[in-house]
């Protein structure tokens, strides 16, 4: 049987997800499929896009409607016909959801499902046009691949089947972050340490990701003051670039124990984590939890940002801490923490532990099983039709 799955552009860090999958797939006889489009506007700036020479590369539409707002069409290639499964992001902007939705409602074909978060989790208007848009249509496919099981209870307060969902446990490869700690040569472990002012006995706090509004550097900054005057050989190490670059610079420039070393990747990245002793990362939270649980890092963010479905992972108060939203209590929360070496101890084992159960290999498998699932109510409407006609 054929699966098709849309991306309206193929992230790099999806690369090893739809390769594993690919091969998933063709061992139990599913032929997988890829279709790709292309960045546009600002997203171009990102340069954020992987590559697959087996994917079927498209050339999108794009209808820009409203400031950072557009509509994208996105069509299937020709050569692919005879599909008994499409899946696509759960996004409003991809209008070619409604086509392939519409098709399987009126002409019975090829099987629909989502891939997503079940709803906007950085909607600053939760109950707007938008985001009710969405949640009419959650009921609208066949399947639900849901990335995390708090997208899971979204979709069962809706009423969509449980039967018809499958809980992907939304994952990259963090497993190559390790195993490049662990062949980092000495002398640039040394160097980086060396950069960072960093000395025998240290305890570092590692902020890795995005440097945008919502990760609340400014409350970062303000709780690493405070950690710093309690725990005098604390420092702090930031990871990362984007819009709030200049001011996080100018704000670190006046602290000698804090440094920024921009954007990282592969070796240089790693040894970063493998450096650090806790996360610290107050604002939202995405995939980057899987970062610091893969190299035994607690992480300590806030309960009330805009997190992304992967915060079902964090674990108050045993793989990380989720605070107040405040700078005393987010920093009373890390010196407690750093002060504590058997519970610090404790709870970096929790967070390796949780690194090896949310994996990519764990996430293909669900995958999988989610797409032999969808497929046989494909063959379970076969089988019902033959029936009929004997």
């Amino acid at each position: 049987m054929k699966v098709v799955i849309f991306q309206y552009r193929l992230f790099h860090y999806r690369v090893d997800l739809f390769e594993r999958l690919r091969a998933a797939c063709a061992a139990r006889g599913i032929q997988l499929e890829l279709v790709t489009g292309q960045a546009f506007g600002k997203e171009r700036l990102k340069n954020d896009e992987g590559e697959l020479s087996w994917a079927h590369r498209v050339r999108n539409l794009y209808f820009p409607i409203v400031e950072k707002k557009d509509l994208c069409w996105q069509p299937m290639p020709r050569g692919l016909k005879d599909v008994d499964l499409v899946i696509f992001m759960q996004e409003n902007r991809l209008i070619a959801n409604l086509f392939w939705i519409l098709r399987r409602k009126l002409t019975g074909g090829p099987l629909v499902a989502y891939w997503g978060h079940g709803r906007d989790f950085q909607s600053r208007a939760p109950g707007g046009f938008r985001e009710r848009g969405k949640t009419a249509l959650i009921k609208a496919v066949d399947w639900w691949f849901a990335y995390t099981r708090i997208t899971c209870g979204i979709l069962a307060a809706a009423g969509f089947p449980e039967h018809r969902t499958t809980c992907l446990n939304n994952a990259i490869d963090v497993g190559g972050l390790r195993r490049d700690w662990e062949a980092a040569p000495p002398e640039v472990v040394a160097r980086i340490r060396g950069e960072c002012g960093l000395a025998d006995g240290d305890v570092v706090g590692l902020f890795c990701g995005s440097l945008y509004s919502d990760k609340k550097l400014d409350l970062l900054v303000a709780a690493c003051d405070r950690i710093r005057r309690q725990v005098p050989n604390f420092r702090l190490v930031v990871v990362g670039d984007g819009a709030s670059r200049e001011q996080l610079v100018r704000d670190l420039a006046t602290r000698p124990w804090a440094k920024w070393v921009g954007a990282q990747r592969g070796q240089a990245k790693a040894i970063y984590f493998g450096l650090a002793t806790v996360v610290l990362n107050p604002g939202s939270v995405g995939l980057h939890v899987l970062d610091a649980f893969s190299m035994g890092l607690p992480m300590i963010t806030t309960a009330t940002a805009l997190h992304g479905p992967e915060i079902a992972y964090l674990e108050h108060r045993v793989n990380g801490l989720a605070t107040a939203e405040s700078d005393d209590a987010y920093a009373g929360s890390v010196i407690d923490l750093l002060k504590d070496d058997a519970r610090l101890r404790a709870m970096s084992a929790a967070a390796r532990s949780s690194g090896d159960r949310y994996t990519l290999d764990n996430m293909v498998g669900n995958f999988v099983a989610g797409i032999e699932g969808a497929l046989a109510l494909r063959r379970d409407v076969a089988d019902r039709r033959a029936n009929a006609t004997l």
